[in-house]
């Protein structure tokens, strides 16, 4: 009975792929998945590559704008635990349309961002003040403000860095 099961499958498989080639076909063959070429044509274009925060990123509502830093990171230098210091990110409008900050959000509670709520008209300027807490924090600390903003990226990253000495043990 094993004999015959495979000499059936064989057959099958044999008549299958002499029936798909037999010249007169309208059948256009298909490339193997995973073996694509990397040239584009103009029916297949490039693939964009996977981004997975891009999903994840709102498109802003209504027209769009840009902003630019005077510096897009900070660093506070060596401070000691418990110090709490604080630096002010100065910008300016350079888009067309008047800048509306949504949301701006630090990436953890020690560090603490103050945004303008207004809107800030094209050539305007504006300041961010971001609060960095080092109680409980010890050595080489880099902390981020998210600002979500009707921008094109919608969001900008800003960054602080300092080195904090660890509290005397009692």
């Amino acid at each position: 009975m094993r004999i015959t099961i495979t000499t059936l499958s064989l057959a099958v498989l044999f008549a299958g792929l002499t029936a798909c080639n037999d010249g007169g076909s309208d059948v256009t063959a298909k490339p193997i998945k995973g073996a694509e070429s990397s040239a584009t044509t103009p029916e297949k274009p490039a693939k964009e590559p996977f981004d997975p925060a891009k999903s994840q990123a709102q498109e802003p509502a209504g027209p769009t704008t840009t902003m630019v830093f005077d510096t897009y990171e900070h660093d506070f230098g060596t401070l000691d635990e418990g110090d709490a210091v604080t630096h002010i990110f100065s910008f300016t409008n350079t888009g067309s349309e008047p800048l509306i900050l949504d949301k701006c959000k630090g990436s953890c509670g020690c560090t603490v961002p103050q945004c303008p709520k207004e809107p800030i008209a094209p050539g305007a300027s504006g300041e961010i003040e971001v609060k960095f807490n080092s109680k409980g924090k010890k050595n080489n600390q880099t902390k981020t403000v998210t600002i979500n903003a009707n921008t094109d990226p919608g969001q900008t990253i800003l960054k602080i860095k300092a080195f904090v000495n660890p509290a005397e043990a009692k």
